[in-house]
């Protein structure tokens, strides 16, 4: 091996940073980090934000290992044959290894009016330019959420608290992911809030104007601002960089999370998809994908095979204002059980599951190689659906180099 291996992450986020600390192990790797903030974005806190009572950002220094060089840049594109990547400030940085971390964002909500006119908050920018929208509404103002996953539930229990009037439109269910029993609680509780709640295939959103939304069924519902948490996109730097991707963009792995284009390519977090099967768009998926793109390389860097995926879930949490929540638990196979803690023990569970983040990326940081949540036995559903999928017709075949 070189005297010295370049390493770059792209995307500082729950996945890209895991990544960067562990690689930090070796003496013998330098690890840059390219990320477009200087501040890492809590994201599992961002509706706080949106409420006021989090700013939803740490500073890197408590989360990034000292030997990781951070460049406060965007990357524009990827050359794979040159091994580099191009920034938006006009410079380039080279690569030995990349891991390719971009993370998601949101997604084109595809509903007339929606883009002018509702707030996005995937993001830290978004929900910064929400924030004093909100701020200048008047508290009876009607505030319609739409989508009813973990973000729109929380963000609608986050305003409905401070005593605004909340419309949640899930266009579905009410929280896919959880159980029956945890939907009941999470329904409970909204009413408690004061929180209207329209399910079903009515309550999809048709249009969106400037001070309404329009429903499925011809409803038509007064809406001063409007905030959209339905669905998700991913950056489309792979595909503009010749790299394969998945039908929404994320990079098309092998089961050791390998670019199936280029073995110094690996990738992690919301932007990767082994085998053509996503995992769930989630922090929780995120830092131990980060750990597993971390160790191919280092396996690569020692002439061995690297692992494959073994992923495992344990629960979903979501917090319904300051002092209630809900942790819903799951089978390894990421399939909700009938088992869950609400009220504030709930909500004491999802505080210590948004600290917990930070202090395994910060342990890691300290000691790099520490984190080994990614090597729980688990998976067990995963593997049974690679195996189905490759009787029919395989999408990506495992490296066996």
């Amino acid at each position: 091996m070189a005297e010295n291996t370049d390493v770059v992450v792209i995307g500082g986020g729950y996945a890209g940073v895991m990544a960067a600390n562990r690689l930090t192990q070796r003496d013998d790797v330098t690890v840059t980090l390219i990320n477009p903030r200087p501040t890492f974005v809590h994201r599992i806190r961002l509706h706080q934000l949106v409420g006021g009572t989090d700013a939803a950002v740490v500073d890197y220094q408590e989360v990034l290992a000292q030997g990781v060089r951070l460049v406060v840049d965007s990357v524009t594109r990827i050359d794979a044959a040159g091994r580099g990547v191009e920034l938006a400030s006009g410079a380039a940085v080279g690569y030995d290894y990349l891991v390719y971390a971009v993370g998601s964002g949101s997604a084109d909500p595809r509903v007339p009016g929606a883009a002018e006119f509702a707030y996005p908050i995937a993001t830290l920018e978004e929900a910064e330019r929400l924030r004093p929208v909100l701020d200048a509404a008047r508290t009876t103002a009607a505030v319609t959420v739409v989508g009813a996953g973990p973000t729109g539930i929380e963000t609608a229990a986050e305003l409905a608290e401070q005593g605004r009037t909340v419309t949640l439109v899930c266009g579905g269910v009410l929280g896919p992911y959880l159980h029956t029993r945890g939907r009941r609680s999470a329904a409970g509780r909204l009413a408690a809030l004061g929180v209207t709640v329209l399910d079903g295939s009515d309550a999809k959103v048709t249009a969106v104007t400037r001070d309404a939304v329009r429903l499925a069924d011809g409803r038509e519902l007064p809406s001063a601002v409007t905030i959209w948490t339905a669905g998700f996109g991913v950056p489309d730097l792979a595909a503009r960089s010749g790299l394969s991707t998945d039908a929404l963009g994320r990079l098309l792995t092998d089961e050791t999370l390998t670019c199936v284009d280029d073995d110094r390519i690996v990738a992690a977090g919301d932007s990767a998809a082994p085998s053509g099967l996503p995992l769930r768009m989630s922090c929780q998926a995120a830092m131990p994908l980060g750990a597993r793109a971390a160790d191919t390389v280092l396996s690569r860097f020692a002439g061995e095979q690297p692992e494959t995926l073994n992923q495992s879930f344990g629960a979903q949490c979501i917090s319904l204002g300051r002092g209630t929540g809900i942790f819903q638990f799951g089978n390894r196979s990421d399939v909700a059980v009938w088992f869950h803690i609400d009220g504030r023990l709930g909500a004491k569970m999802k505080e210590a599951v948004c600290k917990g983040v930070v202090k395994h990326l910060a342990d890691e940081a300290h000691k790099p190689g520490g984190y080994r949540l990614h090597r729980m036995k688990g998976g067990a559903g995963r593997q049974e659906a690679l195996e189905a999928m490759r009787a029919e017709a395989p999408v990506v075949a495992e490296r066996v180099s």
